[in-house]
Order: C-alpha cells, then sequence, then structure tokens
C-alpha cells in the first residue's frame, strides 16, 4: 500500500492583487473566509490528512504571515510550520517548489494553493492519497466538476480517461478543472529554470506520456479569488454550518 505524503509545500507567496482591498493590510493567505485564515483551512486538512510538516513560501506581507504561523502552533502543533523565504522575488507555483526543494526531500511531497474551500462528501485529500501510485504517475491531481466548482474555469483544464489526465486543447471545453491540491515527485521542478516560472508547462509535458493522473472526490469546490468570492465561500460555509 502506497503511503500518503508527510510534507507538503503550502503556496502562499502571492500578491493577491484580485483580492484587494482585502489584501492592502495582509496576505491574501491571511484573509479570512468563516472566520478563520485561507491558509488555516489549508492547513486543517493537511493535517488532518497526516501531513506533519508544512513547508511555506512567504513573500508578501511576510513577516505578518510568519507571525500569525507562529501564533498557530500555540493551538494546533501540526504540521510543523517551516518557512521558505521569497521575500527578494515571489517564484510562482513551479519556481517556489523549486526554491524550496532543500526543505522538501526526495520523497513525494502535497503540493496545496490557499486559496481553494470546498465542502466535502467524503475526505477528498485522502481520495488523492489513495489514487497515489508511484509506478505509474509522477503527480496526481485533485479535481472537480465545473458544474460542482465556483470561481474555477467555467471552460475547464482537463479530461480523465480511467483516471490518466489529458489537457484540454485550444478551443476545447473540458470537464473538469483542478482546484488546487496535488501530490508529486519533487523531482519534476529540478530541471526548471532559474527564477519565476509555472508548473502548468511540467504538468502538460508530462500528461503527454501518462505521467499525470487525477482524481474527482465528490463535492463542491470554491476558488476563493476575488472579494465577492470570499463572500460567496462564506455564505455556502454557513449553509453548511445551520
Amino acid at each position: 500500500m502506497t503511503t500518503a505524503p508527510k510534507i507538503a509545500m503550502v503556496l502562499a507567496a502571492g500578491l493577491g492583487t484580485r483580492m484587494r482591498p482585502l489584501t492592502d493590510d495582509r496576505p491574501k493567505a491571511l484573509v479570512e473566509v468563516g472566520g478563520k485564515a485561507l491558509i488555516d483551512h489549508m492547513l486543517d486538512r493537511l493535517a488532518a490528512a497526516g501531513v506533519e510538516t508544512a513547508v511555506v513560501n512567504v513573500h508578501y506581507f511576510a513577516d505578518v504571515l510568519e507571525a500569525h504561523l507562529a501564533a498557530r502552533v500555540a493551538v494546533h502543533p501540526l504540521p510543523h510550520i517551516v518557512i521558505s523565504d521569497e521575500r527578494p522575488q515571489a517564484l510562482e507555483t513551479g519556481g517556489g517548489v523549486k526554491h524550496a526543494l532543500p526543505l522538501l526531500g526526495e520523497d513525494p511531497i502535497w503540493v496545496a494553493n490557499i486559496d481553494s474551500i470546498w465542502i466535502e462528501d467524503a475526505p477528498a485529500i485522502e481520495a488523492v492519497a489513495r489514487a497515489w501510485d508511484p509506478d505509474k504517475m509522477d503527480v496526481c491531481l485533485m479535481l472537480a466538476s465545473t458544474t460542482e466548482s465556483l470561481g474555477f474555469h467555467d471552460t475547464g483544464d482537463v479530461f480523465l480517461d480511467d483516471g490518466v489526465v489529458r489537457f484540454k486543447a485550444s478551443g476545447e471545453t473540458a470537464p473538469l478543472v483542478y482546484v488546487g491540491v496535488h501530490i508529486t515527485k519533487p523531482q519534476v521542478v529540478a530541471e526548471g529554470p532559474e527564477g519565476p516560472f509555472s508548473l502548468t508547462p511540467i504538468w502538460k509535458a508530462l500528461a503527454a506520456k501518462g505521467r499525470v493522473h487525477g482524481v474527482a472526490p465528490a463535492g463542491v469546490w470554491m476558488h476563493v479569488g476575488d472579494p465577492g468570492a470570499r463572500d460567496i465561500a462564506e455564505a455556502r460555509l454557513a449553509g453548511t454550518a445551520t
């Protein structure tokens, strides 16, 4: 049986420009949804899935985010937080993971955005862990139906055929979107360029070889990308709590 990763890379260095004015005095990771910071929603999900260490990259309002994470430890000792400092330059998704490689080790890791909130029918992260098979894949994406997600691409990102991902071609509409959490072998970024770069071209190259798989757990996924989306996510979460 494949063991789920115990280390996660949490991508929290974005500028959050679309989230203004909520990010005028804080990083996007500390915008609250339902009384809890976005990054705490994700860290709590990862902790529940058995993650022991979270490497968090910081850039915009880095000191504020570091102080929040330090205070969190008193209440939530897991996951243990390690900072990947990107104060000089935000490195995007691929560059951020590459910069953090010395902190991540060589075993497969989780990589998670901080702007996805979801209401799940069953533990979604565990579904990705069950699907992970390092012999068959280098990346396993958490996906959601375009009809069961809010704030993502209406035209979708990928198709799924017996668990294997195919990225849509230009002009196509795909039924599934990537919703911000995946398992990967950290080595996939090792040959990436110096400085900022995206994970997407790496995924597309690996998908052409059949090495990107995915799973679409049941639930409702919300991308919290701007103040309006934050309000929608809060309303949906409040509706499930009543």
